[in-house]
């Protein structure tokens, strides 16, 4: 995870430490590496419970940098509720660009900030999963943790997770 003055500017995914470490290095060259922050801390804290407990929400200050198409694609996914899914297409059309629907997978391939900015619940037009930045697996995972969370609340039930 990465942070500006401004807010969050990366949440990438992976088993590697050290790849990752390298990816947030080779994306912000000239930042500095600090640790053991504690506001930084709690912002990492509050990312780590909410991929464990997507119904918590995610309220995080964020520090969004693309272009103005990307800016435009990556709103419309963060209204996306938790538990639901966009087609590309869908995407395309909720922010007025129905013939560009390519263009919208390659923003989200350019996403940066996952689970802040929810690219894994963009699905083809037929329900499957395609491309993610970060895995097939991870993407089906955190929508699967989402749905489980949604039929909770939804059946009135209390989710607990045994650890």
């Amino acid at each position: 995870m990465a942070c500006s003055a401004k807010g969050v500017c990366a949440i990438l995914l992976g088993d590697d430490p050290e790849r990752l470490l390298r990816d947030l290095q080779d994306h912000f060259p000239r930042a500095h590496l600090l640790g053991g922050e504690a506001e930084f801390e709690q912002l990492v804290a509050q990312v780590v419970g909410y991929i464990e407990t997507p119904a918590l929400g995610l309220a995080l200050p964020l520090d969004i940098q693309g272009t103005a198409f990307q800016q435009r694609v990556w709103q419309a996914l963060r209204e996306i509720p938790a538990g639901q899914t966009a087609s590309y297409s869908e995407i395309a059309n909720r922010i007025g660009a129905p013939r560009a629907v390519r263009a919208v997978g390659t923003a989200c391939g350019a996403n940066r900030i996952a689970v802040a900015i929810p690219c894994h619940r963009v699905v083809r037009t037929d329900g499957s999963l395609s491309g993610y930045r970060w895995g097939i697996e991870r993407k089906r995972a955190l929508l699967e943790r989402e749905k489980g969370l949604e039929r909770c609340a939804k059946s009135g039930n209390r989710f607990s997770q045994q650890q």
